[in-house]
């Protein structure tokens, strides 16, 4: 696919971050976008921005959509074929996602749930749905965002993601079984897997949100001392992020910088990313690591995966490549 123009293409998590560029920069390249996110709000907003840009033409439209809802996804798909009069699709990005339920002991089933449900059957879903469409068109791409945690099933030493990992593993393997099974019966249609390092998002505040978590200065001195405990305190004093005798102001200060330094403070932005993965659909990737920190973790993996949670040892292999620290999707949830 050389040209996105007069192109029809669907966009999940399209509110912020890496599904916001990609529904701006598909439309400015002439591309009809139907974006959708759990968020009313941020989703007008990326519409209205995409429409600004949109170029020959093209029509972008938002719709509000819990993809972890097969019943929402079907009514999105119902709203996009009347809003853009077509019977069907020719990219499909399933690219929302949310963090939490870091871990399986700890965490709380609901949230475990929560988490696997919006990264894992939000894609099976999605993909469900608007697979006939993308069928029915004369080229189709289906594209998954999984992650360097769908790889790697961690975030480092004490630092467990596993209802992430666990869906961005299923992802990943879904979209590699879907290579076959479209070649076979479905030659016009092909399914690429993205899988992002740290890149420049709200997913942090977004999680939170999804989660109804409280907002880091509203949260009560019980509320601060069981999120971060003080054996949590001690881990975070011996990395230089907390003073030893750090008040419950001083972590809630720390909870709040994490969300937008996660953010601002990326190797790569959402917008360098959005471009990344649409230049390798235009080349025919089917797999699109995205940064150099992701590419390095792959290599270092690929180079020793019995290493891959002996962490001194796999840093050995990234030693011309960013280190263990750097290569990290996604912050503990």
């Amino acid at each position: 696919m050389n040209s996105f123009a007069g192109k029809l293409a669907v966009v999940t998590g399209g509110g912020s971050g890496i599904g916001r560029e990609l529904v701006c920069q598909l439309a400015t390249a002439g591309c009809s976008v139907a974006a959708c996110d759990w968020d009313a709000e941020s989703i007008a907003d990326t519409a209205g921005l995409a429409q600004e840009r949109a170029t020959q033409g093209a029509i972008v439209s938002g719709h509000v959509c819990d993809v972890s809802k097969e019943a929402d996804v079907q009514r999105f798909r119902d709203e996009l074929l009347t809003r853009h009069a077509t019977r069907h699709v020719d990219l499909v990005f399933n690219n929302a996602g949310i963090g939490g339920g870091a871990s399986f002991l700890t965490a709380s089933r609901e949230e475990w749930e929560r988490t696997f449900a919006v990264d894992w059957w939000g894609v099976y879903y999605c993909t469900r749905t608007f697979l006939p469409l993308l069928i029915a068109s004369q080229q189709g791409v289906l594209v998954n965002t999984s992650s360097v945690n769908g790889f790697w099933a961690t975030l480092g030493p004490n630092m467990p993601n596993t209802a992430y990992a666990t869906a961005k593993f299923a992802v990943k393997g879904f979209t590699e079984a879907l290579i076959e099974d479209l070649r076979t019966h479905a030659p016009h249609v092909r399914a690429a897997v993205v899988m992002p390092g740290h890149v420049g998002t709200d997913i942090i505040a977004n999680t939170r949100r999804a989660h109804r978590h409280t907002k880091p200065d509203a949260l009560t001195d019980a509320q601060v001392q069981a999120l971060v405990p003080p054996e949590a305190r001690v881990k975070l004093a011996r990395a230089g992020l907390l003073a030893a005798d750090a008040s419950d102001n001083d972590v809630r200060r720390l909870l709040a910088r994490r969300e937008t330094e996660f953010r601002d403070k990326a190797p790569l932005s959402a917008a360098a990313a959005a471009s990344a993965i649409l230049d390798g659909i235009r080349a025919g990737a089917w797999r699109i690591l995205v940064g150099q920190d992701a590419a390095a973790l792959d290599a270092a993996i690929r180079a020793h995966p019995d290493a891959a949670y002996d962490y001194p040892a796999l840093a050995k292999g990234t030693t011309d490549r960013p280190t263990l620290s750097r290569a990290r999707a996604t912050p503990p949830e």
